[in-house]
């Protein structure tokens, strides 16, 4: 019985050993045969309908048209290095390079995706990326994204880097907000700084402006403007207000053209908004309206 035991442990020592010696030759010839393979050709895939960078470019960062990489050996090739050289670019988010068998090298990029485009006090024009990182304007493509201007004091060094003032994060939040709704992005056209530092909605439909003043509390303030805009402006006409307060998050504040106002506040609905108790005829003789939700 021990004999038998050992025999088998013999058994699978020798198989391993085998196995071991059949991979390290697999290897060996696998080595062997990739330092005889040299580069045949590049292939480049860039995906989306976004063409801030094209293959010519990419053909230029690795030096394709002067024959540094066709007709090198493959195991002379430094991939990462190739890597590194496409993601120098401001407008490449990752670069990813494949060496294949036949001498192929095959790169795929994923760009850089703007969602918003400021103008800044001096200026400086940049994009701002779903990332929240900011990156130049192309000569190859502009983006149809949100634009922002007025008094916004984030600069730009041309290169790619992150928001740094408040004032720039909230811009950046309210632009991804709108764009993430089918409804405000096909309403609102610009986002404005004023001098308050305050951040105003430039709408397609109405002759209005819209007063957001800051970031917070996004999803309330904008579901507060969607109530006002299906139940109120129907009733009183879509030109009847300069302005749309939405900055406090628990009430909508209607300032008429002739600029005068109104404190009085429309009483708190709790189950559901009615449109009537939005804009009354009370209301409607005064000059600024306000409904509390």
């Amino acid at each position: 019985m021990k004999n038998k035991i050992a025999w088998k442990r013999i058994g699978v020592a020798f198989a391993w050993l085998a196995s071991l010696t059949g991979l390290v030759v697999l290897m060996s010839f696998i080595s062997l045969k990739e330092s005889a393979v040299v580069c045949k050709g590049v292939k480049v895939y860039i995906p989306g309908n976004e063409y801030f960078i094209d293959r010519a470019e990419v053909d230029h960062i690795l030096q394709v048209s002067s024959n540094t990489l066709i007709g090198r050996r493959m195991d002379h090739i430094n991939i990462h290095e190739l890597e590194n050289k496409l993601q120098k670019n401001p407008f490449i988010r990752l670069a990813e390079v494949f060496a294949d068998m036949d001498g192929i090298i095959r790169v795929e990029i994923t760009q850089r995706h703007p969602v918003l485009r400021i103008m800044n006090r001096l200026d400086q024009d940049f994009y701002v990326d779903e990332q929240g990182y900011k990156i130049p304007l192309s000569n190859n493509f502009t983006a149809q994204v949100l634009a922002a201007n007025g008094n916004i004091d984030e600069l730009f060094a041309n290169r790619v880097d992150t928001l740094h003032t408040k004032l720039a994060k909230d811009v950046y939040a309210t632009a991804d907000h709108i764009r993430k709704d089918s409804l405000w992005n096909a309403q609102i056209a610009q986002i404005y700084v004023d001098n308050n530092h305050e951040i105003q909605l430039i709408p397609r439909v109405g002759d209005h402006r819209i007063l957001l003043g800051n970031a917070d509390s996004l999803d309330r303030k904008f579901h507060n403007l969607e109530i006002f805009y299906k139940q109120a402006l129907p009733k009183v006409g879509w030109d009847r207000y300069k302005v749309i307060n939405i900055k406090y998050a628990n009430q909508v504040v209607g300032i008429k053209n002739d600029g005068l106002t109104d404190s009085t506040a429309i009483r708190q609905v709790k189950p559901k908004l009615r449109a009537d108790t939005l804009i009354n005829n009370e209301q409607r003789s005064k000059d600024t309206s306000t409904a509390q939700f």
